[in-house]
């Protein structure tokens, strides 16, 4: 229980930001989550069932954990990016709210049972460089200090 509670004060400290930051985080992410599923779905790659999926998934799972993530090492930030996606991607197609083409470019590279773990590996690199950006742009907008 003392690790738990332990667990918690740490990411109540790593959730306390600006609020300005988070709001160019939620922009960012919004943006780049709603291009992603827009693409998947042009080229018959994947996409999210219901449109709204792109603010659960982008905005409110993958805002927070970039912010716990944020001033870690890249590969530590791509290991745990890792996790938190892999659960996401699992999920998302065991519960069908995440739609796999058939016969994708993915699966037409890596095989049919390496979609999901394909998947993750890629987009756990967003943790990383969604970090990046957002603290470069946060720091263009406010003079140069870095979140």
């Amino acid at each position: 229980m003392t690790a738990f509670r332990n667990f918690l004060k740490w990411a109540k400290a790593k959730l306390k930001v600006d609020k300005r930051l988070i709001g160019i985080y939620c922009v960012i992410y919004f943006l780049w989550g709603s291009g992603m599923d827009w693409f998947g779905a042009q080229v018959e790659i994947a996409r999210f069932t219901y449109w709204w999926q792109v603010i659960t998934v982008y905005v409110l799972y993958m805002v927070p954990i970039s912010l716990l993530l944020r001033k870690l090492p890249f590969h530590t930030q791509y290991a745990y990016g890792l996790i938190a996606m892999c659960l996401l991607e699992f999920s998302g197609y065991a519960l069908k709210t995440s739609y796999a083409y058939p016969n994708n470019l993915l699966d037409m590279f890596f095989g049919i049972r390496n979609f999901s773990l394909g998947m993750s590996l890629f987009f756990a690199l967003y943790f990383p460089l969604g970090n990046w950006l957002v603290g470069k742009i946060y720091a263009g907008l406010f003079n140069g200090k870095h979140p």
